[in-house]
């Protein structure tokens, strides 16, 4: 049986630690329980070790290592997810309007970084390669019906827009408020599941699949983030290989939609009080549909105070001459809805261009992060995220630092000699459950082994073989 966890993890038998080496280093560690530091010495130990790379273009490529005072205690695979709130995703593909198909993606959007909204900003483990993470998640599908298409508040040119589109009848009759729980769903119990691995050590780049057979539904894409220090806060944006999260409908004709990542701030170093501000322009698009979502979060007001507003706007175009960048670059004729709110708490829709009547797309306050179903620690394999690193969360748990830091530095040590043995050998990594370390096109693909590992997931079928060949 699979077991749950918000980001922790259940201590594993003594037959999961990383290596025999590893114990008799730790032993010479200091093993005893240490005072933790408090928030206030922890950052001005971080500002102390970023202040060497002002100036350095990528820190996040330098990949240096921090001491485990100041790791959370969680896998990066583990942490880096986008299903903070999955039934929003399985929500996805519901409606037979292509309209409201775009809102339940927006939807879905402003909760994938929940746990940025609820929680504070931490630094988890650097993924090491070869490393890969599964989980499950079940989820009731009872995210209410989005029907905008049906509303006859709309005005101008985008009600004649949505109006004129073909649709089923059924569609096209009037209804309540799309925040109004209009169909009554079943209710029944949906399963997702995840995999991701890291694919590419230098540039750190780990790609990932999320797969819900039952709904139709896939999302992929890769993870790779690029981070400069200011001197007063870190700058991150989408690396390289970073082009979005791409969902696939299967059952909409395999509809798809890219929604790209804007760039955030992680501001507070100098008051001691971590956070994280977007302020960039991102974009969800479907050239199925010819609907696009432009969203431009602004970062602060005018007086410095953090605002965590965001605006939008949905809209017609031309995928062979997508030109449209900016709200302001939107004529009214081509607009279906605006969007505005605060990215933390409410999000809301208005239909046409003029925006004048708000409906609830979301509200944020309610919700938390969802548990994951995890594989049971018998079987975890050596090089899945939460085995690999659990002796060193274990230490870190019980306040057992310098033995944390120790074990840490020689599993960071042993894929510095695994790359070295392959550079002699003349031979390249492989990725286990992905083809290549990256794609062009920024949609990863699945190996046979990767396939196999999700049908396992849907199954709930564990087991797995050991890897052949160990990139730490």
């Amino acid at each position: 049986m699979a077991s749950a966890s918000s980001g922790s993890f259940e201590p594993s038998p003594a037959s999961t630690a990383p290596s025999s080496a590893s114990d008799s280093s730790a032993n010479n560690a200091l093993a005893t329980a240490e005072k933790p530091p408090d928030d206030t010495s922890k950052l001005r130990m971080f500002l102390g070790i970023l202040r060497k790379f002002i100036g350095v273009a990528d820190i996040a490529s330098v990949r240096f290592s921090l001491p485990s005072q100041l790791l959370e205690p969680t896998p990066n695979l583990e942490y880096w997810n986008y299903l903070d709130q999955p039934h929003t995703f399985v929500a996805i593909g519901d409606s037979d309007d292509t309209f409201d198909r775009m809102l339940e993606v927006l939807r879905f959007w402003f909760t994938k970084d929940l746990k940025y909204v609820k929680g504070k900003p931490c630094k988890p483990y650097n993924s090491t390669l070869g490393e890969f993470f599964r989980c499950n998640w079940e989820v009731q599908d009872t995210a209410p019906a989005i029907t905008a298409s049906k509303m006859q508040s709309a005005a101008g040119s985008a009600a004649s827009s949505i109006k004129s589109k073909k649709t089923p009848a059924a569609s096209r009759n009037p209804s309540p408020p799309a925040d109004t729980k209009v169909v009554e769903k079943s209710g029944r119990v949906v399963k997702v599941s995840y995999l991701t691995e890291q694919t590419s050590h230098h540039p750190p780049v780990s790609a990932f699949f999320v797969d819900c057979p039952e709904k139709g539904l896939t999302a992929r894409g890769f993870d790779q983030i690029s981070a400069k220090f200011t001197g007063t806060s870190i700058k991150v944006t989408p690396g390289e290989h970073n082009l979005g999260i791409f969902i696939t409908l299967s059952k909409r004709d395999n509809e798809e939609y890219q929604l790209t990542h804007p760039a955030a701030h992680l501001g507070g170093l100098l008051r001691g009080s971590l956070s994280v501000t977007v302020g960039d322009l991102c974009f969800i698009t479907c050239p199925q549909t010819k609907i696009k979502t432009i969203l431009h979060y602004m970062e602060e007001g005018w007086l410095g105070k953090t605002q965590n507003k965001v605006e939008g706007v949905i809209f017609r175009y031309d995928p062979e001459n997508d030109n449209k960048t900016k709200i302001k670059d939107v004529p009214d004729k081509d607009v279906l809805a605006r969007i505005s709110g605060n990215w933390k708490e409410k999000l809301y829709f208005s239909l046409g261009a003029k925006g004048d009547a708000q409906t609830l797309l979301i509200d944020l306050a309610p919700l938390s992060v969802a548990p994951k179903l995890l594989p049971p620690p018998a079987a975890q394999l050596p090089n899945e995220s939460l085995r690999f690193w659990s002796s060193v969360t274990e230490a870190i748990t019980s306040r057992q630092y310098s033995r944390a830091t120790a074990l840490k530095q020689e599993l960071e040590e042993r894929q510095r000699e695994k790359a070295k043995e392959r550079e002699e050998a003349g031979t390249e990594w492989t990725p286990r459950f992905f083809v290549g370390a990256t794609s062009p096109l920024g949609k990863p693909e699945l190996t046979d082994e990767g396939r196999e590992a999700l049908k396992g997931l849907q199954e709930d079928r564990w087991e797995l073989s050991e890897s052949k060949v160990a990139g730490a």
